[in-house]
């Protein structure tokens, strides 16, 4: 993240069409260098975050991945999220977004993020409207992610990849942009105190990258 991650702000509503014309305004398509970068290291904003991203980039090399922020376009806009397979090794059981890591096969970031899209939940490309980056997101296993945000037109049918993700669900998007459900929890790390976000939803606890990553949305589309 680009801005303090403990950041605090009223929660000014916006509609459908407010979000997605601030998004397409805000946001691009133009690849951080930090992405593939060893030597740039992504700041959050929380002291303790980023000392513990300098120590994992000095330690791991880097591993590119992307996500799909999909934003689908109801009345009321919702989120799509996954809960991930609990049988993966890494981060089996959490709330995720689509994606993964970027592959020597895809032109770019964002057509990562609608591949693994498709491969986990069958969201087919031709509902999603990709609109543009957020900030480049690191986390303490080495990842640096990109997230996409995307418009996403009603009527799709998903197919869930079981190999991959246990569930698919949506969360309304006013939950996720309210500030009041954004909970900060903090955690030790080699002996430094870090800060991360949590959103608990019903019986989801989403927290970690995730919460992070909309976390940043809220600050960019609704603070700027």
């Amino acid at each position: 993240m680009s801005k303090p991650i403990l950041k605090t702000g009223p929660a000014t509503p916006v509609g459908a069409t407010e979000f997605f014309d601030r998004s397409k305004a805000r946001l691009r398509f133009d690849v951080p260098p930090g992405l593939y970068d060893p030597n740039i290291v992504p700041l959050s904003g929380d002291p303790g975050t980023d000392k513990m991203l300098e120590i994992i980039a000095r330690e791991q090399p880097v591993r590119p991945a992307a996500v799909l922020i999909p934003v689908i376009d109801r009345p009321e806009p919702t989120v799509l999220l996954t809960q991930r397979a609990a049988h993966l090794n890494d981060h089996a059981g959490q709330i995720a977004f689509p994606g993964g890591k970027i592959d020597a096969i895809d032109a770019a970031p964002v057509d990562a993020a609608l591949r693994e899209a498709e491969e986990e939940v069958g969201l087919s490309r031709q509902f999603v409207e990709p609109i543009g980056y957020l900030d480049l997101y690191g986390t303490g296993f080495g990842f640096r992610i990109l997230p996409t945000v995307a418009k996403v037109k009603p009527g799709f049918e998903l197919t869930i990849n079981h190999s991959e993700v246990d569930d698919a669900f949506e969360v309304p998007l006013s939950f996720l942009m309210n500030p009041a459900n954004h909970q900060v929890h903090s955690k030790e790390f080699r002996g430094m105190e870090r800060s991360y976000y949590a959103m608990p939803f019903a019986e989801r606890y989403i927290w970690g990258a995730t919460a992070g990553i909309l976390r940043v949305l809220y600050e960019r589309i609704y603070l700027s």
